[in-house]
């Protein structure tokens, strides 16, 4: 039997429109059956392409226990980021008040009023990956609801009052940029900057497509940085090409994952975003008006490819996102093993096989899912003229015979289930879009 998110518009409401947990659409209705029934809400945010959302559903949400302990003690509210930003803006400013991080599944405990006074994100079904198993997670907060409430209402009235005042300061109206703001952010980047593989810190690795537009413009506007680090140019034309090489990229139909799980940009998070490739298009349009190299028009072109064939809504604009998964395992659309390469492309596997980096022991793992064993995010790595050398030269060259043999296998890839897609169409996406 259907819940209350039956009649949700959100893809990632009607998502979990089958739990067995009473959920609540965020409204008045909520709030006021939490003040009645003397119950803490518990909101849930997340999308319908995020990966780790769909874990937490399997495991906690679609388990009968679990939602009858959800049901019993908390009034719960999901909520789709993408549809209401601001509820996940506020609330995400609290989690990372609270716990110095954040991410989805956001995970809040509410007053009746809407303070918060305990959050997180993604919570296990049992104590593992040093979180607290959400059942007893669950018990914890009713047990402290029942038996010390004073505390936990001063707590949420505490931290309600933070986050006002800094709410306050940042709507101050217009700041000033000191001139030594520029310089500290070159510094700040240059310090973080991974010399070996592009991109800034370790992993988990995001494209921040904000942050190469900026090194861009600073060598648009003539400034070639310190020499204590490298240049601006530099840092942004070596993540462009990790990035654009590697299998964060979709080396068969073009368009960016949404971060690479490792510093090699090797291995993403599979799902796509709109308002990521959106950016990363003017990104690498950008590289290219200053160096006037074709293979970042190639990315470009691709990726605007992609959102044409597989992101336009009829009616018009774009859709918001595609998930990671497909047929219930993360990655499983993308990736491919050599055998699988080598029935499609026949006698032209070889080089094919080659060019991607694809071995027989494979390069993505997945721990709860042996049977992804052996299979391949695709890169884009080898050196063409070293390949047209070992394979000897074709007419009319290596990269446009790749090319092809790159779309023999996105026709066949075609036919897998495809991941689920997020047809959502966010006006500020798609201006970013357009």
């Amino acid at each position: 039997m259907s819940n209350r998110l039956a009649d949700a518009s959100s893809p990632y409401l009607l998502q979990h429109k089958d739990n067995p947990v009473d959920w609540h659409q965020w409204g008045s209705d909520a709030f006021e059956r939490a003040r009645s029934e003397d119950k803490p809400i518990l909101l849930s945010v997340g999308y319908s392409s995020c990966h780790w959302c769909h874990v937490m559903a399997h495991e906690s949400f679609e388990n009968a226990e679990i939602a009858t302990q959800m049901n019993r003690d908390f009034i719960n509210i999901k909520v789709d980021r993408e549809e209401r930003p601001d509820i996940d803006s506020v609330y995400m400013t609290a989690v990372q008040a609270m716990t110095g991080s954040g991410g989805w599944p956001m995970t809040v405990f509410l007053t009746p009023e809407g303070k918060p006074f305990y959050a997180g994100t993604y919570f296990p079904p049992q104590d593992a990956y040093g979180r607290p198993g959400f059942p007893r997670l669950l018990e914890a907060i009713h047990e402290k609801w029942v038996t010390d409430r004073e505390e936990l209402v001063a707590s949420a009235s505490n931290i309600a009052e933070k986050l006002g005042e800094a709410a306050r300061r940042s709507a101050g109206g217009p700041a000033s940029v000191p001139a030594e703001a520029f310089e500290q952010a070159i510094q700040a980047l240059q310090q973080s900057f991974d010399p070996e593989w592009g991109g800034f810190g370790q992993a988990p690795k995001f494209p921040s497509p904000s942050n190469l537009e900026f090194l861009l413009a600073a060598q648009a506007a003539g400034y070639t940085g310190s020499s204590e680090g490298p240049a601006p140019l530099d840092m942004a034309l070596h993540t462009l090409r990790a990035m654009a090489s590697g299998g964060m990229y979709d080396q068969l139909g073009g368009g960016f994952a949404r971060y690479s799980v490792d510093r090699e940009w090797l291995i993403p998070h599979f799902e796509k975003m709109l308002y990521d490739n959106a950016q990363l298009v003017r990104v690498y349009l950008h590289a290219f008006q200053l160096t006037g190299d074709p293979e970042f028009v190639r990315i470009v072109r691709e990726t605007l490819a992609y959102l044409e064939r597989e992101m336009r809504d009829p009616a018009g604009g774009f859709y918001s996102a595609q998930d990671a998964d497909s047929e219930g395992l993360e990655g499983k659309y993308y990736v491919w093993t050599v055998d699988e390469g080598a029935r499609v492309l026949g006698d032209e596997a070889p080089v094919f096989l080659a060019w991607a980096g694809m071995r027989h022991e494979g390069n993505f793992t997945d721990p709860h899912h042996p049977e992804l064993t052996g299979r391949s995010a695709l890169t884009d790595r080898q050196d063409i003229e070293a390949l047209t050398r070992t394979f000897g030269t074709r007419e009319p060259g290596m990269r446009e015979h790749i090319d092809e043999l790159r779309g023999r296998l996105l026709a066949e890839r075609s036919k897998r289930v495809p991941p689920g897609l997020d047809d959502k169409v966010l006006t500020s996406w798609n201006g970013l879009a357009l």
